[in-house]
């Protein structure tokens, strides 16, 4: 916020007094002036102290022009639309089994089932008569398979859309498979959705002689557009008086303000926060409810996100958001390592005698105590402190872990510590 200053001058000639008003910038020249005036009035023996005077003056009006500190927190601007959903406008699971042909004797073997009951089951309807017993019939070029779809909100008859399946017996792999007609239900049992096309693998599986080479997971795929809705969930938005906004992270700061820029941009005011959550809108009779979600959804707005800190304990995987504060700290970290050698020699007989051979199993335990290693966090420090002193003393993902975990219970930590 820049600061006007106003100035009284009187005349000589009228006692009626005018105002002048100097912006900062007219202010810091004329201090410099100033500055000039009494440097040639006093000499050169007040010159230094004349200099820290006019710099003081010129320091204080600077420091008038410059914009009030922010607050501590971390603000990012995103647009409403990334950081909210509308109550209701959601999608929706589908779920089917099917069964999958063509594959090159990777599928499911003799010991999986329900693929030869759902084999025979679809010849039959299709007329095809099946020779019984069922057993002499091979099904290693097909496969028992779950296919699983999410049907988007506002999805009418026709459109398409993915599915994902996957192997539920022993097969092998899906790679070359063909998945054929399969429905898809929603949790009210109705058939929402019709899947079949030829599967899309990122991986495969090769074995021969015993040996075996596997990349990534050839016993699940995808079909992109596979599936084709049948079925639409009823939906109707346009008669509704009222919308509710849900943030994604709840938090109370956020929402006054998502409220209060969303009643800026409108004549009337129509957003109230309800909680750290939820956000209310108020439609007006006769209002074009997806113009007003539209306008809604594309209004900027400062966001504070929460400082976290997500650990993954089987991974080893440590995700630092960059708005976690550190406070000054001192770390002592140690270990004890344990190897156990365990080496198997062969005990023979002696010759000519009652014994037999035997393989006995001998321990070695050797303990190494290693030194303990300090981090010493100052005042000020970041995450990438951290992260680097915790690299140059080559701490691995469970020291990280465990440092975070300590940190957090000492205090240091500013930040919701997050395991999954």
């Amino acid at each position: 916020m820049t600061r006007v200053f106003t100035v009284r001058a009187s005349s000589r000639r009228s006692t009626a007094s005018r105002e002048q008003t100097f912006s900062p910038i007219r202010i810091v020249v004329f201090s410099v002036l100033l500055l000039g005036f009494l440097t040639s009035a006093f000499g050169q023996l007040k010159k230094p102290a004349v200099h820290r005077v006019a710099a003081k003056i010129a320091e204080k009006q600077i420091a008038a022009t410059l914009p009030a500190p922010t607050p501590l927190g971390v603000s990012n601007e995103a647009l409403i639309k990334d950081v909210t959903s509308v109550q209701g406008i959601r999608d929706n699971q589908l779920i089917g089994y099917g069964i999958v042909v063509g594959l090159a004797n990777t599928g499911d073997s003799q010991m999986t089932v329900f693929p030869l009951q759902t084999l025979v089951s679809t010849l039959q309807r299709l007329g095809v008569t099946v020779p019984y017993p069922l057993n002499s019939i091979m099904v290693k070029n097909m496969a028992g398979v779950f296919v699983e779809a999410t049907l988007p909100p506002f999805a009418q008859p026709g459109e398409k859309i993915d599915i994902t399946i996957s192997s539920t017996g022993d097969a092998r792999s899906l790679a070359g498979g063909m998945l054929l007609l399969a429905p898809l239900y929603g949790p009210d049992g109705e058939i929402y959705a019709e899947a079949q096309g030829p599967l899309v693998v990122g991986g495969y599986s090769v074995a021969q002689n015993g040996t075996s080479k596997q990349i990534n997971f050839p016993t699940t795929a995808r079909i992109p557009q596979g599936a084709i809705v049948e079925r639409s969930v009823p939906m109707d938005i346009s008669h509704s008086r009222t919308l509710t906004l849900m943030l994604n992270d709840a938090d109370f700061e956020t929402a006054t303000r998502l409220a209060r820029t969303i009643n800026q941009a409108f004549p009337t005011p129509l957003a109230h926060a309800i909680d750290s959550r939820r956000i209310d809108l108020a439609v007006a009779p006769g209002q074009d409810v997806p113009e007003l979600l539209a306008r809604v959804q594309s209004l900027p707005i400062k966001v504070f996100p929460v400082a976290k800190v997500i650990v993954n304990e089987r991974t080893g995987t440590v995700v630092i958001g960059g708005n976690v504060r550190l406070l000054p700290v001192s770390i002592l970290h140690g270990g004890l390592q344990i190897d156990v050698e365990t080496e198997f020699k062969v005990s023979q007989p002696g010759p000519f005698s009652n014994g037999t051979t035997e393989v006995v199993p001998q321990s070695q335990v050797q303990t190494v105590n290693q030194p303990v290693n300090r981090i010493e966090l100052k005042q000020g420090a970041t995450v990438d402190d951290l992260i680097r002193n915790l690299q140059s003393i080559g701490a691995t993902a469970t020291d990280v872990i465990s440092i975070l975990q300590t940190m957090k219970q000492a205090g240091a930590l500013e930040a919701d510590l997050v395991v999954i």
